[in-house]
């Protein structure tokens, strides 16, 4: 994981903008630098993960069918000018999958390369392509892009929103972008989400793909469908375990974290490193986790954590997120805490998680979705919006830990295949939610058949029962009732309707003051479902959540 800074105009200053990627040097600690583009600042925090030598470093510069060195350019501790003979500058906080082959492709056409790093090759990909690039890349990526001769920026987002980006307007008209919105606190009054999916160029966010958007339902057979989920699931962890640095996981003991645990086993010569997490006194999953470890033969790691842990952890969670919504912030404690530990205690810097099986496959709360158009409208929702809560919660627990953060539920092409499934076929009629993904690998038996059976439980539940209740009992302490009338008062949007909702959005402000827009809403069911009008996101609120988190 790194960080991006753009400042694109002439009137920023070194040392507000050197500030400002400072604020992120958890997501870079191995190395900062900044560069002066002649017509504003790019700036770098780098985490090295692939290409691992210093010509590896960002931000690129690209000239004359080559790229261009830095070596003589430093000005100042880590500031830079660009080369004389650069035509492209660029900053990427991502992963180009299948660079390797694109990357032989523009050496037989006479480009020159310095390094082993996959984004290196991104400003000759422009050269070639333009803006169309953007559709073709395989990735996991935020990038600006500054165009020496058009005197242009280009900044831009992959289509889920995986890697982060948020930008603001000066009153100049000067645009900023910044890997996460506490770089921009003092640089801009507004700060807003890059939208996924986007490109930005002169002044417009032009969109390239939308991944909720499904043309067609295609027509395969159960038996191709099957093999449709179950290679492409393969093919997305199979790329995620290319790194030049050590890879962990996250496994909870759930379905989807094992999957992506399983699949990385039986593609791996050697012993996972594995990482589970639970409470000292109702831990769910840690359990389950330990049976997948013994059956894949991890190297696995259990992180107890006590009720004082969590309260100590709520506020340095809530300022990694830059959110104030509630299931965000309960999920996200177990996170930030296991990632805390894998950091301390190991030397892994890649991280393999299982999110963003819920949003195409179901949560509990779309068992009660009324017909299959519903179903669909919903997944489409969730996958928009993921940038804003699961996608977020993954980035910011794992980047604040200096670790970075690979999704293979998340990769392309398994997200639109899955996505263009008949939505009929995916509500829970089966009696078990999300059987199509549980069946695709029934055959494999690369999980313990009852994880592979075993009905969800919320992961803020499956850390603890109580994690949500000490939260909840916490919160309460906090405000007397006159208090939170008169504390909800403050809010025009996205009103606490809780007083922990209150709790977690007063903390917000303290260090994102009027900033509560970069998140649409809070994360809930549809409330206009039957059996979903709820006043808690936890699926432990609802009638069907039955044997769940057991």
């Amino acid at each position: 994981m790194c960080s991006i800074l753009g400042f694109c105009g002439k009137d920023g200053d070194f040392n507000d903008i050197n500030n400002a990627l400072r604020k992120t040097h958890s997501r870079g600690p191995d190395a900062s630098r900044i560069v002066w583009t002649g017509s504003g600042w790019l700036g770098f925090n780098r985490l090295s993960i692939m290409g691992l030598t210093e010509e590896g470093m960002q931000p690129f510069a690209y000239g004359n069918h080559s790229s261009c060195s830095f070596s003589n350019m430093k000005i100042s501790e880590n500031q830079y000018q660009a080369p004389p003979e650069s035509e492209l500058l660029l900053v990427c906080n991502g992963e180009i999958y299948g660079f390797r082959s694109l990357k032989e492709e523009l050496i037989q056409k006479g480009y020159h390369f310095l390094s082993d790093s996959d984004c290196e090759i991104l400003p000759a990909l422009y050269r070639e392509c333009g803006t169309e690039m953007f559709k073709m890349l395989d990735a996991e990526y935020a990038l600006i892009l500054y165009d020496i001769a058009e005197d242009t920026y280009i900044a831009a987002r992959d289509p889920i929103g995986i890697r982060p980006l948020y930008y603001g307007v000066r009153e100049d008209g000067t645009y900023v972008f910044a890997s996460e919105p506490k770089g921009l606190t003092e640089l801009v009054d507004k700060i807003m989400p890059f939208p996924p999916g986007h490109y930005f160029k002169d002044g417009e966010f032009i969109e390239y793909r939308d991944m909720s958007k499904v043309e067609a339902y295609h027509s395969d057979s159960p038996e191709k469908t099957d093999e449709m989920i179950h290679d492409l699931l393969i093919e997305g962890v199979k790329k995620r375990l290319d790194s030049d640095a050590p890879v962990g996981f996250l496994l909870s003991g759930g379905l989807d974290s094992s999957l992506v645990c399983g699949i990385a086993a039986s593609l791996s010569d050697k012993p996972l490193k594995t990482w589970a997490i639970g409470m000292d006194t109702d831990a769910i999953d840690l359990k389950y986790a330990r049976e997948v470890a013994d059956y894949i033969h991890s190297d696995h790691h259990e992180v107890i954590i006590s009720k004082q842990d969590v309260i100590d952890a709520l506020e340095p969670v809530i300022a990694a997120l830059g959110t104030y919504d509630i299931t965000t912030i309960r999920a996200s404690i177990g996170m930030y805490l296991v990632c805390k530990a894998i950091h301390e205690d190991s030397d892994v810097r890649v991280i393999l998680t299982g999110e963003i099986s819920d949003e195409i496959f179901g949560y509990k709360y779309t068992d009660f979705a009324p017909n299959a158009e519903e179903f669909q409208k919903e997944a489409e929702k969730r996958i928009r919006e993921l940038h804003m809560y699961d996608v977020l919660r993954a980035d910011r627990c794992i980047s604040v830990h200096s670790l970075e953060a690979r999704v293979p539920f998340g990769d392309l092409d398994f997200v639109d295949y899955c996505m263009a499934i008949d939505p009929g076929r995916k509500m829970n009629r089966y009696g078990k939610g999300k059987y199509l993904l549980r069946h695709a690998f029934e055959k494999d038996k690369l999980i313990p058949e009852s994880i592979l059976w075993r009905e969800k439980a919320a992961f803020s539940d499956a850390v603890g029962h109580s994690l949500k209740d000490d939260l909840a009992e916490y919160a309460e302490a906090a405000y007397t009732d006159e208090e939170y009338e008169a504390g909800i008062q403050k809010y025009k949007h996205a009103v606490p309707f809780t007083k922990e909702s209150l709790l977690y959005r007063d903390i917000f402000e303290k260090y994102y003051p009027g900033q509560s827009e970069m998140v649409v809403d809070f994360w809930m069911p549809n409330r206009n479902w039957e059996g979903c009008n709820v006043t808690d996101p936890s699926a432990r609120v609802l009638a069907n959540y039955g044997d769940s988190g057991k």
